[in-house]
C-alpha cells in the first residue's frame, strides 16, 4: 500500500482555543491512525546537515525552512491513494485546531 508523509503545523494558542470536544475527537483520530500502523512523532528541535562534495559534515541548529506556524509533528501513514490519505488526516489535531497538515506521497527510492 502506498505511504505518505504528513507534516502538521500548529500554534499552541490556536490549539487551546479549539473546543475540547474537537480536540478530543482529533486525538482519537490520531490514536486510530497509530493503531492502523501509522508512525507518529512530535517535532523536536531540528539540526541542518550538509556535507559538500562529501568533504566534511557541517551542522547548524534550527530549521532550514521557515513557516508562519511551527512544525508540530510528523507521521507516516498508508493509504490507497492521495484522496484517502487526505481523508485520514483531515480530522487530526493540526487540521482541526486552525493549523495545517501537508500530505506528501512517499515514493520508494531505487
Amino acid at each position: 500500500m502506498p505511504k505518505f508523509i504528513t507534516i502538521g503545523y500548529g500554534d499552541p494558542a490556536d490549539y487551546d482555543r479549539t473546543p475540547k470536544s474537537a480536540r478530543d475527537a482529533a486525538h482519537a483520530q490520531d490514536a486510530k491512525l497509530r493503531s492502523d500502523g501509522a508512525v507518529m512523532g512530535i517535532a523536536g528541535e531540528p539540526v541542518q546537515l550538509r556535507n559538500p562534495d562529501a568533504h566534511g559534515v557541517e551542522t547548524r541548529d534550527g530549521p532550514f525552512m521557515s513557516s508562519a506556524l511551527p512544525i508540530a509533528g510528523f507521521a507516516i501513514i498508508e493509504a490507497a491513494d492521495l484522496s484517502e490519505a487526505i481523508k485520514k488526516v483531515s480530522c487530526v489535531p493540526c487540521a482541526v485546531a486552525h493549523g495545517v497538515v501537508e500530505v506528501w506521497p512517499l515514493k520508494q527510492a531505487t
